[in-house]
């Protein structure tokens, strides 16, 4: 019998990890915020629900997109850079009683390396290294995972990913436009779209739940020539930093993913 997952938050991510997943035979059920991606959704084989998650609660058929699941994927970005005034931890403990009630054995949350302080120095994040977010995103995050791992109803992996690329996404596009940018010597935490389908799919795969994971490709250039580079490769203006003010950053280690999942990275950063 084919194992059932639900994917909250059909998005840049999550749908092609849901058609990857189908591809590896698992029935998928999916989440959307938009009733007119529906149709396309359901025609590429996922059973999707028009679901919208709330400070007050989730809107839509949440025990239906739960039911008969074994896996919940949560993959729904904080949007917290765009309206801080959000509360992302409200909506998570607002989905603990539907999940708890449900089918849902194990659960997988895409959270961000956002989680760890940028420090001069760059110190290594490992899979063991204390989450020390200042920023109001990164807090909301912190709780959000905390609130998920503490729940003894169902398994809890987290995922934390550095910054995403991938096909008509790269953080140069947006750099190449902004002057006077911060922390021009810290290192470059990346990872490439397909490798966080593959780092995804693998997890569920090998049954990794009940633990932590930090996901970025292995090299770490420094940032003003890394985004130097890639510019010019896109035909983009350089961007323009302040090197007067002391660098600060972080280099996240990925070691687990390559020793305990046993993953090979596909795509490196010279991937545009």
């Amino acid at each position: 019998m084919k194992q059932q997952i639900s994917i909250l938050g059909l998005g840049w991510l999550g749908l092609p990890t849901a058609c990857k997943l189908l591809e590896h035979n698992y029935l998928i059920k999916g989440s959307t915020t938009s009733a007119h991606k529906i149709e396309k959704l359901q025609d590429k084989g996922i059973d999707t629900y028009q679901i919208e998650l709330t400070e007050e609660g989730p809107v839509g058929n949440m025990t239906g997109f739960l039911e008969g699941s074994e896996i919940l994927l949560i993959n729904v970005p904080p949007g917290l850079r765009r309206n801080p005034e959000v509360n992302f931890v409200a909506k998570i403990e607002s989905i603990l009683p539907f999940i708890e009630k449900s089918t849902v054995k194990n659960v997988l949350f895409i959270s961000s390396t956002s989680v760890f302080a940028d420090i001069e120095g760059f110190p290594l994040i490992s899979q063991e290294t204390l989450p020390n977010a200042t920023s109001n995103a990164g807090k909301q995050l912190i709780k959000s995972e905390q609130l998920l791992q503490n729940n003894k109803r169902f398994h809890t992996t987290i995922l934390r990913f550095a910054g995403l690329f991938g096909p008509e996404r790269h953080p140069a596009n947006m750099l190449s436009r902004r002057s006077n940018i911060k922390n021009p010597k810290a290192p470059v935490n990346l990872i490439h779209l397909e490798d966080c389908i593959g780092v995804i799919s693998t997890i569920i795969k090998t049954d990794q739940w009940n633990t932590v994971f930090n996901a970025s490709y292995p090299n770490h250039p420094e940032k003003a020539i890394y985004y130097g580079k890639v510019c010019e490769q896109m035909g983009l203006p350089a961007p323009d930093y302040d090197f007067e003010t002391p660098s600060k950053g972080k280099i996240i280690v990925s070691d687990e993913i390559q020793q305990d999942l046993g993953y090979s990275f596909q795509k490196d950063l010279e991937t545009t």
